[in-house]
């Protein structure tokens, strides 16, 4: 039996289909149509699934929508009418596409897939929630969901049984964590439901100088994590921005024009922000703790990618074991749908059968074969050289020693918005200017941004302060203290971006400026090819982590097929690309042929 699940219209559409209860491929539109965080209906991601399925449409039993439109439109109504006339302008830009085709989602459905069978609506909510819960490796766990905003609800939580799902509490909208870290990356100057990650990696850099103004005159919050923001600062209910002219004033100015100089306010903002969350969040984790009488947590969500607040809910709360679905924001809405119609709908039993999730390391996408590739090069008149997997293994770990930069293009792709070994650029985390060749000549982004370690799982522990698992890269860990390196004086006296280029481990390139670090374990079972490739480096250069970040560059989706990897490749300063397993020299290809110059086109100043 065959169940698709679709998540669309907000941000990060995606597809996912399930087969007797089985994860078997998902994948966000984003990757096929390369415009980041794509919102429209996920036709390339649905082919997808259904190809890599064999089948056809009229071969599904169900196919589940992530929310219902109808109670997301009530909200808006009601919203706009609670501020009207305020938000006409809003209200005038919305309301097109909800008439035109949001509402009419069943109707859309099945013209799309030529489909005649059983659409359901699973809430928003629940369909975070069984992203969260059925994957994981947990018979019972308590559930907290964290977002912007679904239909009303914007924070859950609850318990989930064997095949069941029970949500008991809820936040609702207008009160909204992820709101409040949106509004905080839009005043910023980045950009709402993409940046929010750059106000993380901005943090560490600043002092929390406006902590206690966000919780005296923002938010209200009480001992159990629950809290209502004061609505006068914000203008996201009915209009075109996150913030106001009230709160511009109580932050001393305008929001940051994008893409113009960082100052230490913004350091300091985000430091402030950061700080109120992980309270937040661990205050949620402990009330959860105590209603549910559970000893392991899963989450999902947007705020679930906050892996800072979630290392520390793992270090310092109550539970003994969390498990944090991969694709925590909308995205991961569509693998939940899916698994909700087949276990609450259905009600299918749920067999835990090893300590493994089922999320098969979130290699769920399209995959090419060197069939595939050798098509593509030979086409292209690609100079490469195609290499059994020992010698690839050897000759990588090795230019990785020598300080080159290499695009890994292997398996499955990824599916969340994280790289995990499969479409991603690698290097040396030892190397201490690798993090600022990477960022300025690789990525084209901010130099402030951190890089994120692949280390081998079970040597997780020698490099990091954390024993337990960490494969989606989705919880941060101090670097093992054994492993720091002293400050000098003079050092300690530095001040925000001016902390950047100091050495504070072994293993620089991936040690934040507060000594952290957001960690990948590495696991056999799940990545073998890469996991190989970490234990030659090991083996040979005594040293189990290397640089992981995503293959992609600054404002664009990760790569998605051959095709978007070599063009990445060619456009940036790398110096090796892998092809499963065909080599590419840089120094020995031929420019693209092109009027932009890409290099100005996505350089910082």
């Amino acid at each position: 039996m065959y169940i698709l699940g679709i998540s669309a219209y907000y941000h990060d559409s995606a597809a996912c289909i399930v087969k007797d209860g089985e994860i078997i491929a998902a994948a966000q539109e984003e990757r096929f149509t390369r415009k980041k965080h794509d919102h429209n209906f996920p036709v390339n991601s649905i082919r997808f699934c259904l190809d890599f399925a064999g089948i056809k449409s009229n071969d599904l039993e169900i196919v589940a929508f992530y929310d219902k439109p109808f109670l997301k439109f009530e909200r808006l109504l009601e919203t706009y009418l609670t501020y009207a006339p305020v938000g006409i302008k809003s209200f005038i830009k919305a309301m097109p596409l909800w008439i035109r085709e949001k509402l009419w989602m069943k109707e859309l459905i099945k013209k799309e897939l030529s489909f005649e069978g059983k659409i359901i609506f699973p809430e928003h909510h629940l369909s975070h929630a069984a992203s969260a819960f059925y994957p994981s490796p947990f018979d019972e766990s308590a559930i907290l969901t964290m977002d912007g905003v679904g239909e009303w609800t914007t924070t859950s939580f609850g318990v989930g049984k064997n095949n069941s799902i029970e949500l008991f509490a809820e936040i609702r909208f207008p009160h909204s964590l992820g709101l409040l870290y949106s509004a905080f990356t839009y005043y910023t100057g980045f950009k709402v439901n993409s940046g929010e990650y750059k106000v993380m990696g901005l943090a560490p850099y600043g002092e929390p100088k406006y902590k206690h103004i966000i919780l005296k005159e923002l938010i209200d919050l009480r001992e159990d994590g629950s809290f209502k923001m004061n609505m006068n600062y914000f203008n996201y209910c009915a209009g075109l921005t996150m913030t106001n002219e009230k709160f511009h004033k109580l932050f001393g100015g305008p929001p940051r024009e994008p893409e113009s100089k960082l100052t230490q306010k913004e350091m300091d903002l985000a430091r402030s922000l950061q700080e109120v969350t992980e309270e937040i969040v661990l205050k949620m984790g402990n009330n959860v703790f105590v209603e549910t009488n559970q000893k392991n947590l899963v989450l999902a969500g947007g705020v679930a990618l906050n892996c800072v607040a979630n290392g520390r809910l793992l270090r310092e709360g109550p539970f003994e074991k969390i498990w944090i679905q991969p694709a925590a924001g909308d995205a991961g809405g569509a693998l939940g749908a899916a698994l909700a119609a087949w276990y609450c709908y259905l009600g299918n039993p749920r067999i835990i059968t090893s300590e493994l999730d089922t999320q098969k390391g979130s290699y769920l996408g399209p995959q090419y074969n060197n069939g595939q590739i050798e098509k593509f090069i030979k086409e292209n008149n690609i100079d490469a050289v195609k290499l059994d997997d020992d010698e690839l293994i050897k000759i990588v770990g090795d230019f990785i020693a020598q300080e080159k930069v290499v695009g890994w293009f292997s398996g499955r792709m990824e599916f969340g918005p994280r790289a995990l070994g499969a479409r991603s650029i690698i290097g040396d985390a030892r190397s201490p200017k690798m993090q600022s060749i990477m960022n300025l000549k690789i990525k084209f982004r901010e130099s402030f941004r951190p890089f994120a370690p692949s280390v081998l799982a079970e040597k997780v522990s020698e490099y990091f302060e954390m024993n337990t698992e960490s494969p989606y890269m989705l919880l941060v860990a101090d670097v093992k203290k054994s492993r720091q390196k002293k400050m000098s004086e003079s050092e300690k006296e530095l001040f925000g971006i001016d902390k950047l280029n100091v050495v504070r481990s072994d293993i620089p390139a991936i040690t934040h400026i507060d000594y952290s670090a957001r960690i990948q374990t590495v696991h056999k079972e799940t990545n073998p090819r890469y996991h190989s490739l970490l234990k030659y480096f090991d083996e040979k250069y005594n040293c189990a982590v290397i640089i992981n970040t995503s293959f992609n560059v600054r404002g664009e989706p990760i790569v998605c097929s051959p095709k978007d990897a070599y063009t990445c490749f060619m456009r940036t300063d790398m110096d090796y690309l892998v092809l499963e397993n065909f080599l590419i020299d840089k120094k020995k290809q031929k420019p693209l042929s092109s009027d932009i110059d890409w290099k100005k086109e996505f350089q910082l100043d």
